[in-house]
């Protein structure tokens, strides 16, 4: 296996105190690697009592207790600028042999390679998306500073990882000339294949955060249209955030309370798959996404999933159309039919959706990466 590394984990939220893709790949791979290597993550402080504390064999550390993520919807900046002013002289009692930081929010990149070049580390930037232009749609002409951040971290390190292949082009067409690995996100395939259907059933179903870029709107005005042909139409959507009181709203205002659930977020991740499980079809309208894992996830519990095509949605590459899933155009009509059709097709699909997902096992996706940290 080779020789025993002291790994550190660089980001803000941390699983499980948050429970996203980014948070959850570090957790997933940091829970397998700690069996050989010593493993850190650096992060907010999301727990109460110490600033460094053990779980699982990993030792968290906890820099700022941020009172809110999510400023009008959008990811606060302030946090994570705090974040990677604390980072540094934490990184000044600690040497690591390898750094891996995750690309956004970027702040804590720079405090990685100050800590890189204290302990004489090998630095990884990780990345999960590129937003270059993306940035002044996102925040108008505030976005210019966030390209800026975002592109001179192409400068500070030689090793880049992407977690999706939309991603490696993104950062190849934006200029950065470093070698790109590309270690996708995973899935733990074995156990979600032993996880039993909830009770509630359901047609269709989202799991996601609710934020702007997730569309959940787009998915309600589907199950609108759907009801038209289908009067009992189910729908089940977990997951919480800024959106929900608008969301539930919208579901009144568009008389489909009765065939909308809303869940909430549920702490226990395997109530999420057998819920998955419980249902027809994956609804997943969001339209920026750095991978998807939600979306192996659902294949793995044998569903299709319905994505929409969209120049910023990585789970694009996810989908073999047709055979795990299926996707639609940026519109209403399409996405309803193409749900439709999931309904109509999800047998068939079923086995071939389960052996796609399979491949994403977290012990293979964890080899290679291990690999890749030992090749330096």
């Amino acid at each position: 296996m080779g020789e025993t590394l002291k790994i550190a984990f660089v980001y803000d939220v941390i699983y499980p105190w948050v429970k996203g893709g980014v948070e959850k790949r570090i957790y997933e791979l940091a829970r397998r690697l700690v069996k050989r290597h010593e493993v850190h993550i650096y992060g907010y402080k999301l727990w109460n009592g110490k600033d460094e504390i053990e779980r699982e064999g990993i030792v968290y550390h906890g820099t700022i207790r941020p009172k809110k993520l999510y400023i009008m919807g959008k990811r606060a900046v302030l946090p994570p600028l705090i974040h990677a002013l604390k980072l540094i002289p934490l990184f000044k009692n600690e040497k690591f042999d390898v750094i891996d930081c995750q690309a956004s929010p970027y702040f804590p990149a720079y405090s990685s390679k100050v800590g890189a070049t204290f302990g004489d580390s090998k630095l990884i930037i990780t990345w999960h998306e590129f937003w270059g232009r993306y940035w002044l749609k996102y925040l108008g002409k505030a976005g210019m500073l966030g390209q800026v951040i975002e592109r001179e971290l192409f400068n500070l390190t030689n090793n880049h990882v992407a977690v999706s292949l939309k991603t490696k082009r993104d950062l190849l067409k934006a200029g950065l000339r470093s070698p790109i690995k590309i270690i996708p996100n995973g899935i733990d395939f074995n156990k979600i294949q032993k996880i039993k259907p909830a009770e509630l059933e359901s047609d269709i179903i989202f799991v996601g955060r609710l934020i702007r870029e997730k569309n959940v709107e787009l998915l309600l005005r589907v199950v609108k249209i759907i009801k038209g042909e289908i009067p009992d139409i189910k729908a089940v959507i977990i997951g919480d955030g800024p959106e929900r009181k608008h969301l539930e709203h919208l579901t009144h205002k568009l008389r489909i309370q009765k065939n909308v659930t809303f869940l909430g977020f549920l702490e226990c991740h395997d109530d999420v798959i057998a819920h998955i499980k419980a249902s027809k079809v994956f609804a997943f309208p969001s339209l920026r996404e750095g991978f998807g894992i939600v979306v192996l996830e659902a294949n793995a519990s044998g569903l299709p999933v319905v994505i929409v095509d969209h120049e910023m949605n990585a789970s694009r590459d996810l989908i073999v159309e047709g055979r795990n899933g299926f996707v639609s155009k940026y519109e209403d009509r399409d996405f309803a039919e193409k749900i439709l059709l999931a309904l109509e097709k999800r047998r068939k699909i079923k086995n071939v959706a389960i052996n796609i997902a399979s491949r994403y096992d977290w012990e293979e996706i964890v080899r290679e990466l291990e690999k890749h940290y030992q090749g330096f």
